[in-house]
């Protein structure tokens, strides 16, 4: 690990970068991908291929301050219970334009919370999404579950209508922390959900975690991370909070003197780290960690490790298809995200369109660019072949773009047998190492730290 000096010299603690879960980044869509178009990267996906799916549901009965995502509150379930119809409506609308004999290799339903949907949304919504596009052989079903919203009939009903893999945001458990980020969840209720969950014979469960938050320490963090290891997740998620009020405005909620500095914060994910890695778990990238008899660890060892909007995935699906407000799909042409507002969506689902609204059609070395950030993202290295056999890439170009991002970086990067790779020591810069080779003007977007 580099110290702080040179960290401080090469920018880190200053930096505000991508997390890069897509190339270009979404700061970047513009409105020329509409309706029409994503209907045409519809009918283009091949006849009996696998794709993801993603459904997001925005609705929160609470809304915890640290939370960036598109979400809105409410305490009745007629919204809830409407927009279900409007994702149905969805469906069908997909299902005109898919072509034959399309599964899913993955289902993910997000939030927001998708467990405010009542048990007989869920078998309904579920119902829809299967009679359009099954399940395939080994595929994922998974649900973000938020345990203040998870009685047992909504258990049931996710696990009758397939789930076999759940995700629960966990944050912190120090109640001096989540009372400074508006989320009360106590340990106790969070390991009875996941025993719950483990009981109605879902085996696989994901968790998240955050470091940065408000008034962490050592002492916190650590506390969490081994009360979260006991609950023996399959998969962890350690995102480092990003703090961003000019976005979120409940965040201003959240005092600035509270948050960490920024190298207190890389403490404090190294100190989560090495509790991951004493136990077992093995490092997946810059922020997961699974066990390795988990899809992702098996993923990351044969080399077949992905990036999408959801974080690292095993997912080799082709495509990706987000539906609800302010989904974002790709697709091998390039991104589409639907509108973000609720009632823009649903006016363009109850007029029969889809509710795409811009994105990104792949251009110029877009698709170059962004395997080598994925690469470097996953791996922490990109081989010069891949990239000359897989996009008819120039050997002197791949050349020129590996030097020119080594120079920034001193010692931290080396070029070693056709390949770019990221030291160990460098391994926090990761993201401003993927930056280097990012052709968009980044400082027109205002994004989180680097660390």
């Amino acid at each position: 690990m580099m110290n702080d000096t040179q960290l401080t010299r090469l920018g880190l603690f200053d930096a505000k970068v991508p997390r890069y879960t897509s190339y270009p980044t979404a700061p970047h869509f513009a409105g020329d991908v509409g309706p029409g178009l994503f209907a045409d990267w519809i009918g283009a996906i091949p006849e009996g291929a696998q794709i993801s799916l993603y459904v997001h549901v925005p609705f929160c009965r609470r809304l915890c301050w640290f939370c960036a995502c598109r979400t809105q509150g409410t305490q009745s379930e007629d919204p809830v219970i409407a927009y279900a119809q409007t994702l149905r409506d969805e469906i069908a609308l997909l299902a005109r334009h898919l072509p034959k004999n399309i599964t899913l290799s993955r289902l993910h339903w997000g939030g927001g919370t998708p467990t405010l949907l009542p048990p007989d949304e869920i078998h309904r919504l579920a119902d829809t999404i299967f009679s359009v596009a099954p399940m395939a052989a080994g595929g994922e079903f998974s649900v973000e579950i938020d345990p203040n919203e998870a009685d047992d009939a909504r258990l049931d009903a996710l696990a009758g209508a397939g789930m076999n893999r759940a995700s629960i945001g966990v944050q912190d458990f120090d109640p001096m922390i989540q009372k400074a980020i508006g989320r009360d969840q106590s340990y106790a209720l969070t390991r009875r959900v996941s025993e719950a969950i483990r009981e109605r014979g879902v085996t696989s469960l994901n968790a998240d975690i955050l470091y940065g938050l408000p008034h962490q320490d050592k002492t916190r963090i650590s506390d969490s991370v081994q009360k979260l290891l006991s609950l023996a997740p399959d998969r962890v998620a350690l995102y480092g909070y990003a703090h961003v009020p000019w976005m979120s405005r409940r965040q201003q909620l959240i005092p600035s003197d509270s948050l960490p500095t920024p190298q207190e914060r890389l403490m404090l994910f190294e100190t989560a780290r090495a509790l991951f890695r004493a136990d077992g778990y093995d490092e997946i990238g810059i922020d997961h960690f699974a066990l390795p008899s988990d899809g992702l660890s098996r993923a990351w060892k044969a080399g077949q490790l992905k990036r999408n909007f959801q974080g690292y995935t095993d997912d080799r699906a082709g495509a990706l298809i987000g539906l609800g407000a302010s989904s974002i799909s790709r697709f091998p042409q390039g991104y589409a995200q639907n509108a973000p507002a609720t009632a823009a969506y649903t006016k363009a689902i109850r007029e029969g369109r889809f509710p795409a609204y811009k994105g990104h059609q792949f251009r110029g070395e877009d698709k170059l660019r962004a395997r080598i950030i994925e690469a470097l993202m996953c791996d922490f290295r990109v081989e010069a072949a891949e990239l000359i056999e897989g996009f008819g890439a120039d050997p002197a170009r791949i050349d020129v773009l590996f030097r020119a991002a080594a120079a920034k970086f001193e010692d931290m990067v080396e070029i070693r047998n056709g390949a770019f790779i990221i030291a160990e020591r460098g391994r926090p810069l990761t993201r401003m190492v993927a930056r280097a080779f990012d052709e968009y003007d980044s400082a027109k977007a205002q994004h989180s730290a680097a660390v």
